[in-house]
């Protein structure tokens, strides 16, 4: 049988599957182990290195959900009540004293509740005349209160290792007192971008030169997810500057990550440097775009070598990348959000590897998701990247889609 020769449409080479790519990632990367202690002020989007166990109730005491009257539910169920207004609680200035048998006190959002009262009517439902509060029958005793412990009971898992620390479980930790955290050491990530065609931004373009977006790119992609960034700047197409870079930034960083210059070309010096200062865990994945992905190790960092093309650089960023990095800072292994909806045109799809086409996600009159195409899908085309809003995942046994059948998204990542 004639031999055939490597191309990107070649679905007989050896390129690894998504799936398998993913899970050659999972077994090459462990969690960074340096751990250090932060303020909380100095914690956003840092992942926890340690379980973190509630020493109290939250809310600490019992408390009012809504502004009314708080009084004794037992008293509810024979009709209208007639109670002696008492005093009153606002948060942070509890009523003190006793409540006799027939009163009441008037009481605001988040006021400790007295210890004889269980149960608050808003205000609203309540007629007032002077000291005299008229209750109307149907009241529900209980309602409107807030139990201690009701958010987290002392000695309950608050957050668990490897949880991020997101905007709300910042709030959680502060509601607890909590000031300082032990948090996973940030990845530091080096990173550059290759070629003779490519200029930083203010140089003057030359014949069949390029400006510099990849490098802007990754750089946006890394801050979204917290990490240390390390830029090596552009490298000229030369062996002896290229290796000279990756030799550097596997010198001072966890994992170096390099756009251009990974496929088979005359000018693709990575892809040849790589098996003499390392070892490849893989080189070719089955997908589209960014077939030819590098996955590697240099001495103790951890390599990606991403297509040059600007889609596929964010593309393979978002699919293998940040699921490398999620895993280095120490952060639980969870899959990306995806699920079905209605394609609003046709797509074109040959079986034989993983499609990541740009989309643009919304709901029908009913309310249900439908995904259209968010222009044109060429891996040049950075423009559908930026007017979409999801990746449409047609798997490798997925045939053409007709206007109408049920595709897979995953809505773009925004950390």
């Amino acid at each position: 049988m004639t031999a055939r020769s490597a191309s990107c449409l070649d679905p007989w080479d050896n390129a690894m599957s998504a799936d398998e790519a993913l899970a050659s990632i999972r077994r090459e990367v462990a969690p960074i182990a340096a751990v250090e202690t932060v303020a909380l002020h100095d914690a956003p989007n840092r992942v926890l290195a340690e379980d973190l166990i509630a020493s109290a109730h939250v809310p600490p005491h019992r408390n009012s959900a809504m502004d009314g009257y708080a009084l004794r539910g037992a008293d509810l169920g024979r009709g209208p009540l007639q109670l002696h207004l008492c005093g009153e609680a606002f948060a942070g200035h509890p009523f003190v004293g006793e409540v006799p048998a027939d009163g009441c006190i008037r009481i605001m959002t988040g006021a400790p509740m007295p210890p004889a009262l269980d149960t608050v009517v808003i205000q609203e439902r309540v007629t007032r005349d002077g000291d005299r509060v008229s209750i109307p029958a149907g009241e529900i005793a209980g309602a409107n209160v807030r139990q201690a412990g009701e958010d987290i009971a002392a000695g309950s898992l608050v957050l668990a290792a490897g949880s991020r620390l997101t905007p709300a479980r910042l709030g959680l930790l502060a509601s607890l007192g909590i000031a300082r955290v032990p948090v996973r050491r940030r990845p530091r990530v080096a990173f550059f971008a290759s070629g003779d065609e490519i200029r930083p931004l203010g140089a003057a373009l030359g014949p069949g030169q390029i400006f510099n977006s990849n490098s802007y790119t990754l750089f946006g992609s890394l801050k979204a997810l917290g990490v240390e960034t390390i830029d090596l700047g552009l490298v000229r197409d030369q062996p002896e500057a290229i290796e000279q870079a990756l030799r550097a930034g596997a010198g001072q960083a966890d994992l170096v990550l390099t756009t251009g210059g990974i496929s088979v070309g005359a000018a693709d010096h990575i892809g040849r440097l790589i098996p003499s200062l390392g070892r490849i865990h893989f080189h070719k994945v089955a997908i589209k775009p960014g077939r030819p992905l590098t996955f590697a190790s240099i001495d103790q960092a951890l390599f990606f070598g991403l297509p040059g093309n600007p889609v596929a650089v964010l593309t393979c960023f978002q699919q293998f990348v940040r699921p490398a990095l999620r895993l280095l800072s120490g952060e639980d292994d969870a899959a990306p959000l995806r699920f079905p909806a209605r394609s609003l045109t046709g797509l074109r799809h040959k079986p034989g590897r993983t499609e990541y086409r740009r989309g643009l996600l919304s709901c029908d009159a009913d309310g249900h998701p439908v995904v259209d195409g968010s222009g044109r899908q060429g891996s040049g085309i950075l423009t559908s990247m930026s007017h979409g809003n999801c990746f449409i995942v047609l798997p490798p046994d997925r045939g053409a889609v007709e206007p109408g059948e049920w595709v897979m998204v995953e809505p773009f990542a925004i950390d």
